[in-house]
């Protein structure tokens, strides 16, 4: 089974059309890794993304009402649970917020669903628990959601409701680029900001095209670079398609703005900022390749290739400035996950080999701790693991070894101000189809 995870502080990344083609056989529906920095298409699709869009089979698992432990609950090197969200999620997003608690947004309330939720919670560290906040101005699964600087979270793309025909399919991408140009007001289109301090969302500037499975990464100077993904409908191409254009969200006017275009269309890529302030762009849509914006210039330039051709795969900015690439699905090998894991170092922009997962992952999570190591959790696998095991990599020795295992399938992990991980919702296969979880546990390191 092949699922899209999300991940860290971007994106989640969206599956690639190759990899989407798998997702719905799997989920009877229509995911970059994220990753990323996460990220994150946090994947299904990391941070990306599967398209749900049969109908509803059963409900998400109630919260329990046991009252749950606290983060400093948590046993060292391990999981545990904490509290439940207020409902199941799937394809949902989890960002830090300056305050130290965490904002869950959106997402599917059933993953047999092609209704997305507009509904957000916060979880809160100090107490362990879930509570309601206010809700997104549409329902969104797949979006982005990417801190500013100035505390606000701006949620951006994703797909809803009405972005499906009566056959419960996605519509066919299109075998062309589609332009970005702008057209009329687009629901999928239209951002919006998360203030923490109301607790409530207004909307923002729009996009010139909607997207999903793209990649939201904030840049030094404030603004957020929205790169790639998949379009519904762009342009004069109602099929909509994979896209190489992106666009740059200046928090200081509340406005998108077009930059360079990617060498080549993605999706389920991954985008991470690196320290001297550029963002490597690497993999997506079946592509070994790689390139660098710069945000002076706004262009996109190449860089070294991937040693393999990666989508729904993680890059994770180290402490040394290098980035670690990890799993993801392999176009070259039937679609199927691999262990392999390479890292990128921006002195010399080439990719060299790392120590390889002890399981093959597409769609997992990573995490950097505070100790410079980075948790990989879950993900999914061709030969049906649940994706319930944790591995820890250790840059120091470029090797990575077992850690504690989940309870449950999950999409996000979000690092907490005290260092521990908290680990939200996801899908799991049931009869007949697949349930969205509301639970949550905590890592320990």
């Amino acid at each position: 089974m092949i699922r899209h995870g999300a991940a860290g502080t971007g994106p989640r990344s969206c599956p690639s059309l190759v990899t989407l083609a798998s997702l719905l056989i799997v989920f009877s529906v229509a995911a970059c890794s994220a990753a990323g920095s996460t990220s994150s298409l946090s994947a299904e699709p990391s941070p990306t993304v599967s398209i749900l869009a049969s109908a509803p089979t059963s409900r998400s698992p109630s919260p329990s009402s046991t009252p749950a432990p606290s983060a400093s609950a948590t046993a060292s090197g391990g999981f545990a649970p904490t509290g439940s969200m207020t409902v199941g999620r799937d394809g949902h997003t989890a960002t830090l917020l300056a305050d130290g608690r965490v904002l869950v947004a959106g997402g599917l309330e059933n993953a047999d669903s092609s209704h997305p939720l507009s509904s957000a919670e916060l979880y809160d560290p100090a107490t362990g628990e879930f509570s309601p906040t206010g809700s997104m101005s549409i329902p969104r699964s797949w979006h982005t959601a990417t801190l500013l600087q100035d505390g606000r979270v701006l949620i951006v793309g994703g797909y809803d409701s009405d972005d499906f025909t009566g056959t419960g399919e996605a519509p066919a991408p299109a075998q062309s680029v589609p332009a970005v140009t702008p057209g009329p007001p687009d629901p999928r289109r239209i951002a919006e900001l998360y203030d923490p301090k109301t607790g409530t969302f207004s909307r923002t500037g729009s996009m010139a095209v909607d997207r999903y499975g793209h990649t939201a990464t904030l840049l030094n100077d404030g603004r957020v670079l929205i790169a790639g993904g998949e379009s519904l409908a762009a342009g004069d191409n109602p099929s909509g398609g994979t896209l190489a254009s992106a666009e740059l969200y200046d928090p200081g006017t509340g406005t998108f703005n077009p930059t360079g275009s990617m060498t080549v269309p993605r999706t389920g890529h991954t985008a991470t900022l690196l320290a001297d302030g550029r963002v490597l762009i690497a993999g997506g849509s079946g592509d070994d390749s790689a390139e660098l914006y710069d945000p002076i210039t706004g262009r996109f330039g190449p860089t070294g290739s991937l040693s393999i051709a990666r989508t729904n795969h993680t890059a994770t900015l180290l402490a040394d400035g290098r980035v670690l690439i990890s799993g993801g699905v392999v176009a070259t090998d039937s679609n199927n996950p691999t262990a392999s894991a390479e890292i990128y170092d921006p002195m010399t922009g080439t990719f060299s080999p790392t120590g390889s997962m002890t399981t093959a992952r597409a769609s997992q999570t990573a995490t950097l701790l505070a100790d410079g190591q980075v948790l990989v959790t879950g993900g999914s696998w061709s030969t049906g693991d649940p994706g319930l095991s944790a591995e820890l990599y250790d840059p120091t020795t470029g090797t990575f070894s077992p850690t504690g295992s989940m309870d449950a399938q999950h999409d996000t992990a979000t690092r907490l101000s005290d260092g521990s991980v908290l680990i939200t919702g996801g899908a799991v296969s049931i009869v007949g189809g697949s349930e969205s979880l509301a639970t949550a546990e905590l890592y320990r390191p």
